[in-house]
């Protein structure tokens, strides 16, 4: 996946728990569990904010876009 998910390790810098942190976001725990394993497919910008303002970080402290190699690509069908 290009876009990684770096939640687990800003949680560890801020010495929070992802229950906390859920209940300060207003998110469902197995949300934002969803979130840190990268198993969504988007997040609305209110949610991101949300966990930027409680994290006190910035939407690129969270997330990071991670080009595909290009022997991933050589697999991948072009449509």
């Amino acid at each position: 996946m290009p876009i990684e998910i770096h939640l687990d390790r800003i949680l560890v810098e801020r010495k929070m728990t992802l229950l906390e942190l859920s209940r300060r976001v207003g998110v469902t725990n197995v949300n934002l569990s969803k979130l840190k394993t990268g198993k969504v497919n988007g997040i609305r910008f209110s949610t991101l904010e949300a966990i930027c303002d409680v994290l006190d970080c910035q939407p690129g402290d969270i997330m990071e876009f991670r080009r595909d190699s290009d022997d991933e690509k050589e697999g991948k069908t072009q449509l």
